[in-house]
């Protein structure tokens, strides 16, 4: 286990409750960020001078989160090695992929173990997100009501997802319900890979690699799968170009 410290940062108020358990995906290949990925894993690519991984971690520790759960499978041991040299108030514990790539759902029923929280964040540890007025975690867990929800997604309004080229992810009504992007449509909402989740949202599931949109369509479909939106500012970090996109519009905002 790895304790982890981030830098003194200015931070937003705090808003709502606090979530104190995380599990950060950062077992992928990063197939789109490569030259830069065949020899470093997505998470310790650098943006504004620190790893993706730890902009994540200083995120975390500013929402509360004290307890953290990191998969990995692709450079495992740089990442293994990445995370030791942490140290600080936040808890580190690897889930440990090797033998097998298990996407984002499979990832975290095996780790689903080693968190002891429910409900608990899922962030992707390549997202990169600055909080707008209150923080983003503590307002989703304000938001949070375990009666209602098995998922409760943040995104960001289209037109505010910087770099990111895609034709958006999902709807949401005047409740928070959402819904997805029909098929060559486009979606005013944007993922930003953060999410609060109860363990109920993965009784049942697949055994072996499958994703998380397996279990977001059975949620949507029931009327258990919310959205919030951020207010802050986010970045799609997905290929090479969009690293010196982000540092400018960093610098800039």
């Amino acid at each position: 286990m790895s304790r982890y410290t981030a830098p003194l940062a200015i931070r937003p108020a705090a808003a709502g409750p606090v979530i104190d358990t995380a599990m950060v995906l950062a077992a992928g290949f990063g197939k789109r960020m490569r030259p830069l990925t065949a020899s470093t894993p997505k998470p310790l690519i650098h943006v504004a001078d620190r790893a993706l991984l730890d902009h994540t971690l200083d995120r975390l520790r500013d929402g509360g989160v004290s307890k953290a759960i990191v998969n990995v499978h692709y450079l495992a041991d740089a990442i293994e090695a990445h995370l030791a040299r942490c140290t600080g108030d936040i808890a580190i514990t690897v889930s440990d992929e090797r033998a097998q790539l298990l996407e984002t759902g499979g990832g975290v029923v095996k780790a689903l173990p080693l968190i002891d929280a429910d409900p608990f964040f899922v962030v992707n540890s390549d997202t990169l997100w600055i909080d707008g007025p209150s923080d983003a975690l503590r307002l989703l867990a304000a938001r949070w009501d375990d009666e209602a929800m098995d998922a409760l997604l943040l995104v960001v309004a289209h037109a505010r997802a910087h770099c990111h080229k895609g034709r958006g992810d999902f709807h949401m009504d005047a409740r928070g319900r959402i819904k997805r992007r029909g098929r060559g449509k486009v979606a005013p909402f944007v993922y930003c890979g953060i999410q609060l989740v109860s363990k109920r949202l993965f009784e049942g599931a697949p055994d072996g690699p499958f994703s998380t949109n397996i279990l977001w369509d059975r949620a949507i479909e029931s009327g258990r799968a919310f959205g919030l939106a951020h207010q802050g500012m986010w970045f799609d970090i997905g290929t090479p170009p969009a690293i010196k996109k982000a540092e400018a519009l960093l610098i800039d905002g």
